[in-house]
């Protein structure tokens, strides 16, 4: 792994010399720009059950605002934890700091120590080229990363909402992700994900089943889909875990299940027998 650059995370640790506050707990405002969006309520209990028995060890970041207020820039678990314990104040080394720099100390708290899922990653590495002009070269030395990693994070954002949530509940992991991303169209895209977690595939397997709908040739031109029937198939590959056509005209028409496998043939029957 690169070095990342600057202080990396000695910019999160107190320096010898720096006056360490006890900052109301309420005046300290969380960070608009800190990437980290879902925190595990447990995670942040049992952080909230250590703080109550031994207090906060590492004081957080926070830079002043002009009100009196002071805006986190490293350390919201620990924030949280301690308002969740019900402290009064909290202790807190100032350090002001402009807004690229908080986003800049926030992304290495939590990419270097793993705090972020895929997509929250994904998406702070995107905050960074669109607000402040960096490229993924820049990134890739900062976060102390590969350009190549940074890249790869970067085309999740091509996902899918829905595939996407699926990252961020941890149904898929990023190597699923990019196997998917394989896949060009995105009804295809939806099938691999249902496929994958119906079926509890690994990265090797989803990459195999990727392949082969990859291969399979869709017509040149394509009859313009009802939308109400597109609707239909998606949700149909999403409960059934399979490909799906419906094939209609007029008031008639047929539905058409895939199969690759016996097994997968006996699991969809099994479903449509309920």
């Amino acid at each position: 792994m690169k070095k990342a650059l600057g202080r990396g995370l000695d910019a999160l640790i107190p320096q010898e010399g720096e006056e360490i506050h006890n900052v109301e707990i309420e005046k300290v405002l969380p960070n608009p720009n800190q990437p980290r969006k879902h925190f595990d309520e447990a995670a942040l209990a049992q952080l909230a059950s250590s703080i109550t028995a031994q207090g906060v060890i590492q004081p957080v970041l926070v830079s002043r605002n002009g009100d009196g207020t002071f805006t986190l820039i490293a350390g919201e678990r620990r924030w949280r934890a301690s308002t969740l314990a019900g402290l009064k104040k909290i202790p807190c080394v100032i350090r002001d700091k402009n807004r690229e720099d908080s986003l800049e100390i926030s992304l290495i708290e939590n990419i270097q120590r793993e705090n972020l899922n895929p997509v929250e990653t994904a998406a702070a590495f995107q905050r960074l080229i669109d607000e402040f002009g960096l490229k993924q070269e820049d990134i890739a030395v900062k976060v102390g990363k590969d350009r190549a990693t940074v890249a790869n994070y970067l085309r999740l954002l091509n996902l899918p909402g829905e595939i996407r949530d699926y990252l961020v509940s941890g149904k898929l992991t990023a190597g699923h992700a990019r196997a998917i991303l394989s896949v060009s169209s995105r009804p295809l895209q939806l099938e691999a994900a249902a496929h994958v977690i119906k079926n509890s595939l690994n990265v090797r397997e989803t990459e195999q089943y990727c392949k082969r709908l990859q291969e399979e040739k869709p017509p040149k031109e394509a009859p313009k889909r009802d939308p109400y029937i597109a609707s239909v198939e998606e949700e149909l590959i999403k409960t059934l875990g399979t490909k799906v056509r419906i094939d209609y005209n007029g008031n008639k028409g047929r539905i058409v299940l895939e199969y690759y496998t016996l097994d997968e043939l006996n699991r969809l029957i099994d479903i449509l027998r309920i």
